[in-house]
C-alpha cells in the first residue's frame, strides 16, 4: 500500500514536467552533432579542388584533409574546462561561431596555410560539440528518457555526414565537377564548405533561445537562476526538490571545479571513474570504426570492388547506421547502457573476426591489387556491415551518452575534458596508422588488431562499467 502515494507523487511530477520543451532544447543541442558530422564529411568532395588550387603534394593533401583532427582533441579538452567556467550553453555558442567561421574561411582560402587554420578552427568546434551536446542533454533531461534524447546525437552525426555527401554530390553535379565554377564565379568545392554556414548560423541563433544548464548554475552559486530554469523544465514542486538534490550532490568543500578534482584526495591517484571514462573513449576508437568511415571506398576497392560499388556500399553502411541508432533509441532506457555495450562488443568481435578471415584469403592479382573469391568478398561485405550495425547500436551512441552522465556534478566538466581528448587522440591514431598497417601487415593484420580490441572491450565493460540507466545525475559517484 505504501507504494501508492509514491506512485501518485511520481505521476504528479511527470505531469508537471515540460517534456515538449526539454525535447526541443535537447534537439537544439544535437545540431552540434549534425555539424560534427557535416564538418567531418564535407572534406571528401573537395580533395580535387584542394589539389588544383593549392598545388599541394600528396603529403600536403593528406595533412590538409586530416588537419581538422588536430583541433578536435584540443577542442574536446578545453570545452570541458571552459564549460565549468563559462557554462555549457556558452561553450556551445562558441562552438557554433567557430563552425561558422571555419566554413566561411575554408571556402574562401587561397593558400594551404589559411585553409589548414580554418579547418583546425573547425576541429575545435567539432571537439567541443562532441562532448558538450550530450553533456547539456544529460543535465536538462529527466533520467527516465535521458538516454533516448542523448542517443539522437549519434543520429544527428550520421545525418550530418549524409547531408555533406549529398550536398557535395549535388554541387559538383551542378557545376560539372568540384573544380569548375558554380555561383559568383567561385568553384564548386568552395561552395561545399560554404553550405555548412547555413546550419551553423541556425545553430547559433537557436542556442540564444535555450537556457543554461541548471546544474552548472547551482555549481556557480546562481541558485535563483537555477531554480527558474528547473521550474520551466519540471514545474514548481519538482524544481524545489531537484535544487536540493543538486546542492546536496556537491561536496562539502564545494569550490570552483578544477582539473585536480579528478584526483582522489586521500590517495592522490586518479579517480577510478576517470579511468572508466577514458577506457570507454579509447575502446570506441580501437575497434577501428573510423577506418570504415574515412577509408570505406579505398577499403572496398582494395579488395576488388569497383569505385561505384564501393560508394554504394558506403551509402548502405550509412543507412544501416541510422537504422541501428534508432534501435538504440528504443532500447537504451529500457535495457540499459551496459547490456548494449557488451552485446555490441561481442557482436563486433565476431563480425570483425569474419572480416579478418575473409581478408586473409585475398591474394595479389597480376596488376598487384588484392583479389578475393566471390564467396569471401560477400562474407567480408556482409560481416563488415554487421559490424557497423553492432557499433551504431552500442558503442557509437552509448559511449557519448555515458560520458555525458556518468561523472558527478563537481567533476563533470573536467572528466569530459580528459575523456573527450582521449577519444579524439585515439581517433587520430587509428586514422593515421591504418595506411601504415595496410602497407605493412595488410588488411587482415589491421583488422586482426581491431578484432582483439573488440574482444578485450567485452571484458572491460563487464568488469569496470556500471549501469547509469534511471539514475539521476546527483546519484553518480566518483
Amino acid at each position: 500500500m505504501s507504494s501508492t502515494p509514491q506512485a501518485a507523487t511520481a505521476a504528479a511530477a511527470q505531469s508537471a514536467e515540460n517534456t515538449r520543451f526539454i525535447i526541443l532544447i535537447s534537439c537544439v543541442a544535437t545540431i552540434g552533432g549534425f555539424l560534427f558530422g557535416f564538418d567531418s564529411g564535407v572534406i571528401n568532395g573537395t580533395v580535387d579542388g584542394l589539389k588544383q588550387t593549392f598545388q599541394s603534394s600528396s603529403a600536403g593533401i593528406g595533412f590538409e584533409v586530416a588537419s581538422m583532427l588536430l583541433g578536435c582533441a584540443i577542442g574536446a579538452f578545453f570545452a570541458g574546462r571552459l564549460a565549468d567556467r563559462w557554462g555549457r550553453r556558452a561553450v556551445l555558442i562558441i562552438a557554433a561561431v567557430l563552425f561558422l567561421l571555419s566554413a566561411l574561411g575554408a571556402g574562401a582560402s587561397h593558400s594551404s596555410l589559411l585553409f589548414v587554420l580554418a579547418r583546425v578552427m573547425g576541429g575545435f568546434a567539432v571537439g567541443a560539440a562532441s562532448v558538450m551536446s550530450p553533456a547539456y542533454i544529460a543535465e536538462v533531461a529527466s533520467a527516465r528518457y535521458r538516454g533516448r534524447l542523448a542517443t539522437v546525437q549519434q543520429i544527428a552525426i550520421i545525418s550530418g555526414l549524409f547531408c555533406a555527401f549529398l550536398s557535395n554530390f549535388l554541387l559538383a553535379k551542378a557545376a560539372g565537377a568540384s573544380t569548375q565554377p558554380l555561383w559568383l564565379g567561385h568553384e564548386a568545392w568552395r561552395w561545399m564548405f560554404w553550405m555548412q554556414a547555413i546550419p551553423s548560423a541556425v545553430f547559433l541563433v537557436l542556442l540564444l533561445a535555450i537556457p543554461e544548464s541548471p546544474r552548472y548554475l547551482v555549481v556557480k552559486g546562481r541558485r535563483d537562476q537555477a531554480l527558474a530554469v528547473l521550474t520551466k523544465l519540471y514545474g514548481t514542486r519538482e524544481a524545489q526538490a531537484k535544487l536540493v538534490e543538486i546542492s546536496g550532490s556537491l561536496s562539502a568543500d564545494h569550490h570552483r571545479p578544477k582539473l585536480s578534482d579528478l584526483l582522489n584526495k586521500a590517495t592522490g591517484r586518479i579517480r577510478p571513474i576517470v579511468w572508466i571514462g577514458i577506457g570507454l573513449a579509447v575502446f570506441q576508437q580501437l575497434v577501428g570504426i573510423n577506418v570504415v568511415f574515412y577509408y570505406g571506398a579505398v577499403l572496398w576497392q582494395a579488395v576488388g570492388f569497383s569505385e561505384n560499388d564501393a560508394l554504394l556500399i558506403n551509402v548502405l553502411s550509412g543507412a544501416l547506421s541510422i537504422g541501428a541508432c534508432l534501435v538504440t533509441v528504443v532500447l537504451i532506457d529500457r535495457i540499459g547502457r551496459k547490456p548494449l555495450l557488451w552485446i555490441g562488443s561481442a557482436g563486433m568481435a565476431v563480425a570483425l573476426a569474419l572480416v579478418t578471415y575473409a581478408f586473409a584469403t585475398a591474394s595479389l592479382d597480376a596488376a598487384g591489387k588484392l583479389a578475393m573469391s566471390d564467396a569471401m568478398g560477400m562474407l567480408a561485405l556482409v560481416a563488415a556491415n554487421v559490424y557497423v550495425v553492432f557499433f551504431n547500436m552500442s558503442w557509437g551512441p552509448v559511449m557519448w551518452v555515458m560520458l555525458g552522465e556518468m561523472f558527478p556534478n563537481q567533476i563533470r566538466g573536467s572528466g569530459l575534458a580528459v575523456a573527450g581528448a582521449a577519444q579524439w587522440t585515439s581517433n587520430f591514431a587509428i586514422t593515421v596508422t591504418f595506411p601504415i598497417l595496410l602497407g605493412s601487415i595488410g588488411l587482415a593484420g589491421a583488422y586482426g588488431i581491431y578484432t582483439v580490441a573488440a574482444f578485450v572491450s567485452v571484458f572491460f565493460v563487464l568488469k569496470f562499467v556500471y549501469e547509469t540507466k534511471g539514475r539521476e545525475l546527483e546519484q553518480m559517484q566518483g
